[in-house]
């Protein structure tokens, strides 16, 4: 039986971030993708004009239409918009026992909010314990832990502070550091570098959601946590390097990669 990936997260009509991304990476890792949306953005290469937020029971009838007769084998969330929507969100997952990656999408590529400030507390008690991996940038992992996050070392103590809230393991993503991207590994206590060479480019829109969809889909396909960490880094890397150069801002990477 193919293997089956559900994304719980905002949908980009432009297609390079939110449940599009994740749907074509799914699909690029011969997985069958289904999505949850949470909210809607009006965005394109150039920035975010605005944010529809989803009320939590159409996103839980969303789930639980796809839960009952589509489990998947593994799962991510990306934007979730505010507490209450999270809230609901991690209520419905908490009766599932598939791997789940937690992409904490908290601000877009052009810098609009899509989870509410007073969402954070409610984030770190309620979906953190559900994560097989939660995978903050480095504004991220700050907001999440407490911690100014400006090298590799305040990374591990960044990771050290989110599995203390309970994720079974946590990927710090470094690419807004200088020099090589170096994203940190922190699982069963012991950080890993995963290393990549900066590629110079303006075109990273979706990253993140690309990033985390490729780890959810090793997953669903039964591979572990840090072959499925590995296979992603790669896949990303090769995406950035390959992008197509659409559109008149910040464009997306290559799905097809």
């Amino acid at each position: 039986m193919i293997p089956r990936a559900l994304s719980v997260a905002g949908s980009d009509p432009s297609g390079g971030a939110g449940v599009q991304a994740d749907l074509k990476t799914f699909h690029q890792h011969k997985i069958y993708g289904m999505a949850v949306v949470t909210l809607l953005t009006v965005q394109n290469t150039r920035g975010v004009q605005a944010v529809y937020k989803m009320k939590p029971i159409q996103v839980v009838r969303q789930l639980e239409a796809v839960l009952t007769d589509l489990p998947p084998q593994a799962a991510k969330t990306g934007a979730l918009g505010d507490g209450k929507v999270l809230r609901a969100v991690a209520r419905t997952l908490r009766q599932c026992r598939f791997p789940l990656v937690v992409d904490p999408v908290m601000v877009s590529k052009h810098g609009a909010p899509l989870l509410d400030p007073d969402a954070v507390r409610v984030f770190i008690k309620e979906l953190l314990p559900l994560a097989t991996l939660v995978t903050p940038n480095l504004a991220e992992a700050q907001a999440l832990s407490g911690v100014k996050v400006r090298d590799l070392g305040s990374m591990e103590k960044a990771a050290r502070i989110m599995a203390g809230f309970g994720a079974q393991a946590v990927l710090v993503k470094g690419g807004h550091l200088p020099g090589k991207a170096i994203d940190l590994l922190f699982w069963k206590g012991k950080a890993c570098f995963l290393k990549a060479p900066r590629i110079r480019t303006e075109h990273t829109h979706g990253t993140g959601c690309t990033y985390s969809a490729a780890i959810t889909a090793g997953l669903a396909q039964g591979k572990g946590l840090l072959s499925s960490v590995e296979q992603a880094k790669a896949f990303i890397t090769r995406a950035i390097r390959t992008n197509p150069g659409l559109g008149h801002g910040v464009g997306p990477v290559n799905h097809f990669a």
